[in-house]
């Protein structure tokens, strides 16, 4: 089967790889081919996508590819992950007509104005004006961060590495972060803290300053798995009797990305919204006191009632960042978004 509004899409996180061959009519709901794949277990993006092509037996020559990185010029290195994505090179190397690349956060920021109420979940209603900047801030397996800015006619999403800022820690109780992983890496960002990798970061930091009270057992499973912050989470949320431990930890992530919220907004007078995205929000709703998070993402002294007008919403759809990848390949297909596209046809990047 070959079509014209065919498009391969893919989410490239640190983690996992989620790819989808859609249809401009039926959209990344009903895609014609669609697979969850573990992003380690693969060598290069060129092998992953390779295996996917031939399994779904779909024939598609365009691309659009969302990755966990700085991108550039159609180039990427992943953040998390050891690979180099190159859209030129795909092209080549699986016979595309043509590969757009861009960041996974300028990706879901390329869904907010696409994404329906039962999309999102309220926790600030506030009140936006209009054409007002809005921004994403997503942990997953890193801290993602973006935002959008109207030019007259449309949003224009912005890509960001303010996940990678110095971290600041947003309460008394939470300042004893910085000595602490200072003793093991040059640089603590909010990423190191606030993201999949950043959980064990914290439990450490809470299991340390009192040993005895971490149970034996749940040491023991942490010992035994690879990947940490499932069981944590996990048993942050277990009914009736969650580790203490990891309660604290699930309290002061949600703490501490309420804050970076709130410096996302200040520093791009993002007066039309903020966006929290990402694998693990949806994940701790169960957790999530609305109005402590509110609190922590408007304490900012004299700014904290501007900061209360501002809409603050979870993305809820755990296929946003496919959602905008594809509005975003679409858009590029019929030529109506500049940028680095790569193909026989690509013009030259300034």
């Amino acid at each position: 089967m070959q079509d014209s509004d065919l498009l391969l899409i893919a989410d490239i996180g640190g983690t996992k790889t989620d790819v989808l061959v859609v249809s401009a009519t039926a959209g990344v709901a009903r895609p014609l081919a669609r697979a969850r794949l573990k992003s380690a277990e693969y060598p290069d993006l060129k092998t992953l996508l390779g295996e996917f092509l031939t399994t779904a037996g779909v024939a598609v020559r365009r691309a659009c590819l969302a990755v966990a990185g700085p991108v550039i010029n159609g180039r990427a290195h992943l953040t998390n992950l050891p690979w180099e994505v190159d859209g030129a090179a795909l092209c080549a190397q699986l016979a595309f007509t043509s590969v757009d690349v861009l960041n996974d956060l300028a990706a879901i920021a390329h869904a907010i104005p696409v994404l329906q109420a039962t999309d999102v979940k309220i926790l600030n209603e506030g009140h936006a004006p209009d054409a007002a900047t809005k921004a994403v801030i997503a942990p997953g397996t890193g801290l993602g961060e973006a935002f959008l800015v109207w030019d007259g006619e449309r949003y224009r999403p912005q890509p960001s590495e303010g996940g990678h800022a110095d971290f600041a820690p947003p309460t008394a109780a939470l300042a004893g972060l910085i000595p602490y992983l200072r003793h093991r890496y040059d640089h603590v960002s909010y990423e190191l803290v606030c993201s999949g990798i950043g959980i064990p970061r914290l439990y450490e930091y809470f299991r340390d300053q009192d040993p005895a009270r971490e149970d034996p057992r749940f040491a023991a499973a942490l010992a035994a798995s690879a990947d940490h912050t499932p069981l944590i989470l996990d048993a942050a949320l277990r009914a009736g009797t969650p580790c203490p431990i990891c309660h604290a930890v699930v309290e002061a992530f949600l703490t501490i990305l309420a804050a970076e919220a709130g410096n996302l907004a200040l520093k791009v007078f993002a007066l039309g919204g903020i966006y929290i995205a990402g694998g693990i929000p949806p994940r701790l709703l169960p957790l999530l006191d609305e109005r402590r998070f509110v609190d922590a993402f408007c304490a900012k002294g004299r700014f904290s009632q501007l900061l209360a007008r501002i809409p603050v919403q979870v993305v809820i759809n755990p296929d946003a960042t496919l959602m905008g990848t594809a509005t975003y390949g679409w858009e590029r297909m019929q030529g109506d978004l500049e940028g680095p596209h790569t193909g026989p046809n690509a013009r030259p990047a300034p």
